[in-house]
Parts: C-alpha cells; sequence; structure tokens
C-alpha cells in the first residue's frame, strides 16, 4: 500500500485529531478511510432528523427506520421522590431484582437470580412463574411480601409499547425461547404468575427499557437532564419530546406536555443512508455479524498486508470476536510512550512476536476508531439536542464503552460543542443503573398518578 509520506511522520487523517507520531506511514494512510469531516457529521444529522420525523410520524412511522416508540413515561423526576419501590431487570440469564428507598439519599439492595436453562426455552408460564417466585422469596427476605410494594420491570427484550403498564413481547433474543409469549403483555403475564402464587402482593406498574431508565435516573441527579444514552455493546438513546409531535402517543396529558421516546437508532443507516460513512470494515461486520469488531479488522488486514507482527499474526487475532472491545479501552489507557497495557493485549492475543513499532501502531489503530466512535455518537446527541430546543441540556449516559474508556467523554465534549447551536450548554452526565434505580424512580411517579 503507497504511503504518500517521505518520513515516519505523516499528516493525520482528515477529520481525525490522532497523533501519527512515530505511526508507520502505510498506518496512517491506511486509517484515512477512518476520517469523519464536520460536513458529513452534519450529512448524517440531517438523515437523522428526518429519520426521527418520520418515526414519530403516524403515517411514516411503519416504514421508519428509526422507530422512535412513545414510552410512556410523561412524568421525569426532581429528587423529591420518596419511599419504597421494587425493580425487576430482566434482561438475559441472569436478572436482578431490586429494592429502592428513595430519600434524601437512595438506598438500593438487589439480589441475583440466574435461570435455569431449562424454564429459558420452553412454556412461558413456567418462566414468569419462575421469576415470580423469585419476587417473592426477595420480598420475604426483606419482611414486604404483603406490603405491595410499587414495582418497575425493566424488560430488555424487543417490545412494542402500548402504554406505561402494557409492552406486546415481539421476539425473544439472549439465548431465551417461550414462543407461547410472543405476542403477549409481558406486565399481565408477571401479574398473573404473582397472582398464581397468592403469597406475595406486588403492584407492577411500569414496563420500560435500560435507555429509558437511564433517562429518568440521570434526572434525578440532574433535572435538566432531557436524553439518556447507552452506549456499550450496543446504542441507544431515549429523549424528552413534545406530545405534540409523538403522534402515536395516545393518552392523554397529565400536565407536562411531554413523553420519553424511545428512538431505537441502533437501526439507523440500515436502510443505506449512512453508506456515505461505511468503511470496509464496516461492510465486513455488518454481512457477518450484528456485533461490531472493526478493530480486529483492520489489525487483521494490516498483519496480511505484512504491516504489523512480521506478517505472522496469531489464531486469536485472525478470530472473529477474539479481539474484545474492552482492549480498545485497555490500550487506550497507555500514555504516549508507555506501552503496558498494549503489550498486555498483545499477549492475550497470542502476538508474541510483537515489536515497538507494532506497540505504536496498534495504539494509533485503537486511537482512530475511538474519535470516528465519538465523533459519530456525538452528531447524534448534537442531532437530539438542537431537536430539544433548551439552552441547557444534561445527558445520562451509561454503558460498559463510556464508563471504561479513558478518552470517549472529552472527545465528545468537544465534537458537541462543535456541532450544537449557538447559545446552548450541555452536561455529560454518567447515569449509572437505570435499569435498576431507573425503573424504581418510574415506578415512583406511576404509582403516584395510580
Amino acid at each position: 500500500m503507497a504511503s504518500g509520506c517521505k518520513s515516519q511522520v505523516c499528516n493525520p487523517p482528515i477529520g481525525i485529531p490522532g497523533d501519527p507520531t512515530g505511526v508507520s506511514p502505510e498506518i496512517v494512510e491506511g486509517c484515512r478511510e477512518l476520517s469523519v469531516s464536520d460536513d458529513q457529521l452534519k450529512q448524517y444529522m440531517a438523515i437523522l432528523l428526518d429519520n426521527i420525523n418520520r418515526g414519530l410520524a403516524k403515517d411514516t412511522h411503519d416504514s421508519a427506520i428509526v422507530k422512535c416508540f412513545p414510552t410512556y413515561v410523561q412524568d421525569i423526576p426532581d429528587g423529591t421522590e420518596r419511599g419504597k419501590f421494587l425493580a425487576l431487570d430482566l434482561g438475559g440469564s441472569n436478572f436482578r431484582v431490586l429494592f429502592v428507598e428513595l430519600g434524601d439519599k437512595p438506598d438500593m439492595k438487589h439480589k441475583l437470580f440466574q435461570i435455569p436453562q431449562s424454564i429459558m426455552v420452553g412454556e412461558g408460564d413456567k418462566l414468569f412463574d419462575f421469576i415470580a417466585e423469585c419476587l417473592a422469596s426477595y420480598a420475604g427476605e426483606l419482611g414486604m411480601k404483603d406490603q405491595n410494594l410499587p414495582l418497575g420491570f425493566t424488560f430488555s427484550f424487543p417490545l412494542a409499547q402500548k402504554g406505561l403498564q402494557v409492552g406486546i413481547l415481539e421476539m425473544w433474543t439472549k439465548g431465551f425461547d417461550c414462543p407461547d409469549s410472543v405476542g403477549k403483555d409481558v406486565v399481565q403475564l408477571l401479574k398473573d404468575a404473582i397472582a398464581r402464587r397468592g403469597d406475595v402482593t406486588i403492584n407492577v406498574v411500569a414496563v420500560l427499557n435500560d435507555t429509558t431508565g437511564t433517562l429518568v435516573a440521570g434526572a434525578y441527579k440532574n433535572p435538566a437532564t432531557k436524553i439518556g444514552l447507552i452506549l456499550g455493546t450496543g446504542t441507544n438513546a431515549c429523549y424528552v419530546e413534545k406530545q405534540s409531535a409523538a403522534e402515536l402517543f395516545d393518552e392523554p396529558d397529565r400536565g407536562s406536555g411531554k413523553v420519553l421516546i424511545n428512538t431505537e437508532w441502533g437501526a439507523f443507516g440500515d436502510d443505506g443512508a449512512l453508506d456515505f460513512l461505511r468503511t470496509d470494515y464496516d461492510k465486513t461486520v455488518d454481512e457477518n455479524s450484528i456485533n461490531p469488531e472493526v478493530v480486529r479488522l483492520a489489525v487483521e488486514r494490516f498483519t496480511k498486508e505484512g504491516l504489523m507482527f512480521g506478517g505472522q499474526g496469531s489464531d486469536a487475532l485472525f478470530t472473529r470476536e477474539k479481539f474484545e472491545t474492552r482492549y480498545v479501552s485497555d490500550i487506550e489507557w497507555d500514555l504516549v510512550g508507555d506501552y503496558t497495557k498494549v503489550k498486555e493485549v498483545c499477549q492475550k492475543l497470542g502476538l508474541t512476536n510483537a515489536t515497538e513499532q507494532d506497540y505504536i501502531n496498534l495504539k494509533y489503530i485503537c486511537s482512530c476508531f475511538s474519535i470516528r466512535a465519538a465523533f459519530l455518537v456525538s452528531a447524534g446527541l448534537a442531532t437530539l439536542i438542537n431537536k430539544i430546543g433548551d439552552n441547557k441540556i444534561a445527558i445520562g449516559i451509561d454503558g460498559t464503552l463510556y464508563k471504561l474508556h479513558p478518552k470517549i467523554r472529552g472527545l465528545m465534549n468537544t465534537k458537541i460543542k462543535q456541532l450544537i447551536n449557538p447559545g446552548v450548554s450541555f452536561n455529560l452526565l454518567l447515569a449509572e443503573d437505570g435499569s435498576g434505580i431507573g425503573a424504581a424512580l418510574v415506578a415512583a411517579k406511576a404509582a403516584s398518578n395510580c
């Protein structure tokens, strides 16, 4: 691959503030396709805004890629919520039951339960009976089986929400397969299972997803929170919208004039609208998996071209999904001239022949992909900030990528400032455990409106 560079130091890829000092010229050149200019980001924002508006409108919702489902959550917490609540966090074979007491400082306890494989597949009633058994067990440990505590149900599977207490299961994922419950209301299934026991009284008052919970948890810390973002294995965003713009929302206004919208923006670009930004790495990932591994693909390519690791590589490097996302965050912790983390990652991948030049190159590749990811999510957030139109907005964020990556917050802060309307201020806020504290807060608001 021709580099066009006369020395080891090339100009950084356009639109990427990466430092290519000491990086092999061919690697710098090969990373140029990862550059994203502000003009491209503004094009991205315009397309996303159009997609959001299509998702909100009745006549275009069915064909919209970004669905923008109403969550039926109208009330954002203001910090005055008080009381005792339960939360159920179901998103995999391990699920949590939480007890949350809201006061001047929230107090939260939880217990983790594992669903047997035999119950994950089969009859839906058996699954929900098991969940109800665990709920009753934990309520008994707390001495609260007869207190009829309000419960917020975080359900992290595809759900068509028809009301705050109504969620129709569209399909199972993550190893679950209980076909007789597909198309049914998961809240009613849980209520029925609790009723069949007859030994515990729990009031299931709300169903939500983790993104909604993140926004609500953020608002509990900072009332200016109007956006919730998940940035981990996947990404999704929730934001506060005017009820008049959410044409699918069909419940009476309780006074706020607002409703939280679950964008489901993870599907953004599935129709080819973002092909102008897609690299060869993106295309390969999209053809083979729903999960990303673009860094591994880039390193594999450079290795096979003889530009890294003496052209040898390792079995792990050449195997799908062996280069874990956390490796990128780990490598980004290394300071300039420090190769502690990158050496550890190379050892885990069996790259025993790695040289200092390989470490420099790998750090640069991770940096370029990190910056690209930060820029793209920043453009998404800037779109929502501009759409909401408030002068001051906080964004509640949760997810392993945001929590573990040492540079992504700073990159996002810088880029969002460049993309939002003049005169707007924003704050990125870590809002952990939206599926726990967020679910309890939604339950608190729902219970107060009953």
